[in-house]
């Protein structure tokens, strides 16, 4: 057999918690240092904390708050899209035609969209310089914008897939 194969054996090696908890066991070092034991341990304490090992929990909350971040800035973000304070440039028109609505009184998206409301689209054909073409382009560049326009039909909110859209056609 090979002389000094095995390790020296402490019978009476110290370990010591990050908690301040110390006891002796056998081992192969004097002393051996550890984070979390029985007594500190949340399963053992039944006290409810997270044993965070190497900041894994903190990336994790700081991973979770920049979603929401993002999630309400997205929200923010629509919502000014849709917002009926927006000029007309936003729609990106033609210059004439902006041009034509500024002459018509009509600033903003929102003066637009209480004039599509009211009179349809007669009126905004009985504008002069805005034909059919232009109010298709004008349409285009609400619903582009996420506006629904009066007789748009809302998304169908009931229909959970696409698989069960010619199914309900059907029937």
């Amino acid at each position: 057999m090979k002389a000094d194969l095995h390790p020296k054996w402490y019978p009476e090696a110290q370990v010591i918690c990050a908690c301040g908890n110390t006891w002796t066991t056998g081992a192969t070092v004097p002393e051996i240092r550890t984070d979390v034991c029985s007594v500190c341990h949340p399963f053992y304490s039944g006290e409810q904390r997270i044993v965070d090992t190497e900041g894994q929990v903190d990336r994790f909350m700081r991973r979770l708050r920049a979603r929401e971040d993002t999630i309400q800035e997205v929200e923010r973000q629509k919502a000014s899209r849709t917002s009926p304070e927006l000029p007309l440039a936003s729609l990106e028109l033609a210059s004439r035609l902006e041009g034509v609505l500024a002459e018509a009184g009509i600033a903003k998206v929102g003066d637009l969209l209480a004039l599509l409301t009211e009179k349809g689209d007669d009126g905004l054909t009985s504008i002069k310089g805005v034909g059919l073409k232009a109010l298709a382009d004008i349409k285009k560049g609400l619903r582009a914008r996420g506006f629904v326009l009066p007789g748009d039909e809302m998304p169908a909110a009931g229909l959970a897939s696409t698989e069960e859209a010619p199914a309900a056609a059907a029937a």
